[in-house]
C-alpha cells in the first residue's frame, strides 16, 4: 500500500499539471464573463443570439477535443514509456485528423447554421425578438467559422504539450489570446477609438483574431524549444505514420470523437428543451453557464490533470497502484468542486444583476445558478471518473459512461418533461441536474472494478 510520502509526491505532480490549466481556464472564463457582460449590455437579443451560436461552436470544440484525446491517450502513455518517436506519430495524427474535421464542420455549419439556430427560437416569445436573435446568431457564427481550422491546429499543439505534462506553455498562449480578445471586444463591440460599433459581430472578429494569435505562439515556442519538446524535431519533414499505429489511433480517436460529439449534442438538446418553455430560458441559461464556467475551472482542470497523470502511471507500468492513486486524486477533485460550489451559491443572488435584462430573467438565472451549485460536487466526481476511465484507452466503456448515459437518461428526461408535462423550466433543470447522482454510482462501480487499468503502448 502506498505511504503518505508517496501520496504527497503524486498529488504534488498532479497540482503542478493542474494549476497552470486552472489559471488558463480561470482567466479565459473570466474574460468570457466580461465578453458576456459586454454583449449583454447591447441587449437581451444579442446575448441570446451569441449564446445559441456559441452552443453550436461548443459542439465543434468537443468533437476536436475527442479527436485529440483519442491519440492523446497514447501520447500520455508514450511519455510514461519514454518514447519520443511514438509522441511524434501522435502529434502528426492530431494535425491531419483535426484539420480534416475542421473542414467538414466548416462546410456543415456554413449550410446548416440558420436552421440549427432557429431550433432554439421555437418557444413562447415575441416573433420580432426571435427574428432579430436569429439574424444576430447567423452573423456571429459566419465570422467565427474562420477560426475552426486554427482551433483544430491549436488543439493538436496544446493537447500534445498537456499530455506530456507541460501545461504552462498552453497557458501562456491562451492568456495572450485572451488579452487580444478582450481588447478587440472593447474596441469592436462598442466602437471605441473611432472604430465602428459592430456589436456581436465585433465580438466574433475579436475572437477570430485571438485564435490566430494563440496558434502562432504555440507554433513558435514549440519550434524554438525542440530540446524541451524533442517530438517536434522532424515532425513536419514528412507526415508518414506506421499503418498499424494509424489503425490504433483511429480506433481510439473515432469513438472518443463521437462520444464528445454525442455528449455535446446531448447538452445542446437539453438546452433546447429548456428554451422550449420560453425564450427567457435561453438568456437565463447563458447567465448561469457563464458563472458555472468561471467557478468550475478548478475541478475541470483537476479532472484533466488526473487523466494525464493516470496515463503516465499506466504507461510506465505501475498498474498495481493505479486504482489507489485514481481514488486519491478523484477525492482532491471533488474537494475543489465543493469549495467552488459554495462560492457559486453565495454569488447567485447578485450575479444576474450585472446584466441588462428583465427582472424575470434575473430571477430565473438566480435559481439556475443555485441548482448548478448543488450539482457541482457530483459533476466533479463524474468528471474525474471520466478521465480515469479514459486513461486506459477503453473507448467503449468511456462512451457508455458518458454519452450513452447522457442521451438515455438526461436527454430523454428533459425531452419528456418539456413536451409532456407542465413543469416549470426551473424544476426541469433541477431534476436533470439531480440525475447526476445516478452517474456517480455508475462511476464508483466502474473505477473500483479496475476494468480501465491497461497499458496500451507496452508493445
Amino acid at each position: 500500500m502506498p505511504n503518505i510520502k508517496s501520496d504527497r509526491s503524486y498529488i504534488k505532480k498532479l497540482l503542478l499539471i493542474a494549476i497552470p490549466m486552472m489559471i488558463q481556464n480561470g482567466i479565459s472564463n473570466f474574460v468570457n464573463l466580461l465578453d458576456n457582460l459586454m454583449i449583454g449590455r447591447v441587449g437581451t437579443n444579442a446575448l441570446s443570439g451569441v449564446a445559441i451560436a456559441n452552443q453550436l461552436i461548443f459542439v465543434f470544440f468537443l468533437v476536436i477535443f475527442g479527436a485529440t484525446a483519442g491519440a492523446g491517450i497514447f501520447t500520455a502513455q508514450y511519455k510514461g514509456n519514454g518514447d519520443n518517436e511514438g509522441i511524434r506519430y501522435t502529434f502528426r495524427f492530431k494535425i491531419v485528423f483535426n484539420t480534416f474535421i475542421a473542414i467538414i464542420c466548416l462546410v456543415l455549419y456554413s449550410v446548416l447554421s440558420p436552421f440549427l439556430i432557429n431550433l432554439f427560437l421555437l418557444g413562447e416569445g415575441d416573433p420580432a425578438d426571435a427574428a432579430e436573435t436569429l439574424q444576430i446568431g447567423i452573423d456571429y457564427i459566419s465570422i467565427i467559422l474562420i477560426s475552426l481550422i486554427p482551433i483544430g491546429l491549436t488543439q493538436a499543439y496544446a493537447g500534445t504539450l498537456r499530455d506530456l505534462g507541460s501545461t504552462k506553455v498552453p497557458m501562456y498562449a491562451s492568456i495572450s489570446a485572451i488579452l487580444v480578445n478582450l481588447a478587440g471586444n472593447w474596441l469592436l463591440i462598442y466602437g471605441n477609438f473611432g472604430l465602428p460599433a459592430l456589436g456581436a459581430s465585433g465580438a466574433a472578429i475579436a475572437t477570430v483574431i485571438s485564435r490566430f494569435v494563440e496558434l502562432a505562439i504555440l507554433i513558435i515556442y514549440t519550434g524554438r524549444h525542440s530540446e524541451q519538446f524533442p517530438f517536434i524535431k522532424g515532425a513536419f519533414s514528412h507526415f508518414s505514420i506506421p499503418a498499424k499505429l494509424v489503425g490504433k489511433f483511429v480506433v481510439k480517436a473515432i469513438p472518443l470523437m463521437f462520444n464528445e460529439a454525442l455528449w455535446s449534442l446531448g447538452m445542446t438538446v437539453i438546452n433546447q428543451c429548456y428554451s422550449y418553455r420560453s425564450l427567457d430560458a435561453v438568456a437565463a441559461m447563458n447567465i448561469q453557464s457563464t458563472i458555472w464556467n468561471v467557478m468550475g475551472v478548478a475541478f475541470i482542470a483537476m479532472g484533466e490533470a488526473v487523466g494525464i497523470m493516470m496515463g503516465h502511471i499506466l504507461g510506465s507500468g505501475e498498474l498495481e497502484d493505479a486504482k489507489y492513486k485514481a481514488g486519491r486524486m478523484r477525492l482532491v477533485t471533488v474537494g475543489c468542486g465543493i469549495i467552488f460550489a459554495a462560492l457559486m451559491a453565495c454569488i447567485a443572488p447578485f450575479f444576474p444583476y450585472l446584466y441588462n435584462t428583465s427582472d424575470h430573467i434575473r430571477s430565473l438565472a438566480t435559481g439556475f445558478i443555485l441548482i448548478a451549485a448543488c450539482a457541482m460536487p457530483f459533476v466533479a466526481y463524474t468528471h474525474a471518473s471520466y478521465f480515469i476511465i479514459r486513461s486506459g484507452g477503453n473507448a467503449l466503456i468511456t462512451v457508455l459512461f458518458d454519452s450513452i448515459y447522457t442521451w438515455c437518461i438526461a436527454v430523454a428526461s428533459a425531452f419528456f418533461m418539456s413536451r409532456f408535462t407542465t413543469l416549470s423550466v426551473t424544476w426541469m433543470l433541477a431534476i436533470v441536474n439531480g440525475l447526476e447522482v445516478i452517474k456517480c454510482l455508475i462511476a464508483f462501480v466502474m473505477v473500483r472494478s479496475g476494468i480501465w487499468i491497461k497499458n496500451i503502448v507496452k508493445e
